[in-house]
């Protein structure tokens, strides 16, 4: 069973006027030509969002002061006692 939903959009009339002569020319209805566009819009910002994410930079710095499995030495460090 296809649900369809009425609905009121205010649309910028020279969109409004390019969107009939565009639903004249491919012989379809306007609301098929807008429901099709918002299809296009939400599958594309879905792309995007998968977009693949830089790698973190990466720091070097030296060599480690204190091992922080040793919770003593670890408070020592952090207190300035070392």
């Amino acid at each position: 069973m296809v649900c369809h939903m009425k609905t009121t959009l205010n649309i910028d009339d020279t969109v409004m006027a390019r969107l009939r002569e565009e639903a004249v020319r491919q012989r379809k209805t306007m609301s098929e030509l807008v429901e099709a566009a918002l299809r296009l819009l939400f599958h594309s910002a879905k792309r995007s969002k998968k977009k693949k994410l830089r790698p973190l930079p990466t720091f070097h710095g030296g060599k480690p002061r204190v091992d922080i499995a040793d919770r003593n030495a670890l408070y020592d460090f952090m207190e300035g006692r070392r």
